[in-house]
């Protein structure tokens, strides 16, 4: 994931502590991952985030004052379809930054480090925001927990200075309105497949991996926003990477995005 700065950090692995090839990966051309050193431990660590919301942070801070907010992309994609590389070729091509799942939803979890990123904004925008997102749950007759509206105040104030993809955490349906919204999708025998490859797991532990990674997507759509993850209607692009590659994915969205970007002028 980009962090705003020239900095790019592997999101397979290179979150451990001792990782000498931070923000490094070598890949093929089929993007399989051959580092030597990979490891499953992809968790991030509180200090790793904090240092993350400081940078971003600091760097709105800078841009308010030089640019114009940009657009907002929300990827959603099934485990093992393709949309970690997706994002990554499309940040690339659209000079946009990445936020992952897991760091938003670390950021959500932490009042402060939530508190840290909303404050960035005036205090306006922070009602207003406030106000688009209580009206938004009382139209679904759902009330949000704590978690759920840190997590929509904090995708919201990050659609507000714009440029950035979201993945994952429900960013399709918090900024229904805000957003150019994408889903990935490819068949389960490729998927199971793929995550093999990627994770160095048997067949057994990669259907497992898919099948609860897909199951707790689901759930947690039907939960917080009582809708069906897989519905077309979400979504303004919907690809499958079955017989697509990676790359012609990305450009598939990069143009389908821009017109959609220039149909808001």
């Amino acid at each position: 994931m980009s962090t705003g700065s020239d900095k790019r950090i592997c999101v397979i692995c290179a979150w451990r502590e001792n990782c000498t090839k931070r923000y490094r990966v070598k890949t093929n051309a089929l993007f399989d991952v051959n580092c030597p050193d990979y490891t499953r431990d992809i968790k991030l660590k509180d200090r790793d985030v904090d240092k993350l919301v400081e940078d971003q942070v600091t760097r709105w801070q800078k841009d308010k004052k030089e640019t114009q907010p940009g657009q907002v992309i929300t990827l959603s994609s099934e485990a093992g379809a393709g949309g970690g590389w997706v994002a990554r070729i499309l940040a690339t091509n659209l000079c946009m930054n990445i936020v992952g799942s897991e760091l938003i939803h670390k950021v959500a979890e932490s009042a402060q480090m939530s508190d840290k990123v909303i404050k960035s904004l005036d205090e306006k925008s922070i009602s207003f925001i406030d106000s688009l997102i209580s009206s938004f749950f009382e139209s679904r007759h759902i009330w949000p927990n704590e978690y759920i509206r840190h997590l929509s105040m904090v995708m919201h104030t990050n659609a507000e200075h714009g440029n950035i993809i979201i993945i994952g955490r429900g960013g399709s349906f918090i900024l229904k309105d805000k957003a150019f919204r994408v889903r990935i999708i490819a068949p389960l025998d490729m998927r199971v497949g793929k995550v093999m490859s990627d994770r160095r797991m048997s067949q057994k532990e990669a259907m497992d991996y898919v099948r609860q990674f897909d199951s707790d997507q689901i759930a947690f759509i039907k939960k917080y926003f009582n809708e069906d993850i897989n519905d077309p209607k979400h979504y303004d692009i919907m690809l499958n990477t079955e017989h697509v590659g990676i790359e012609s994915a990305a450009e598939s969205i990069r143009k389908a995005f821009l017109s959609w970007k220039e149909s808001l002028r």
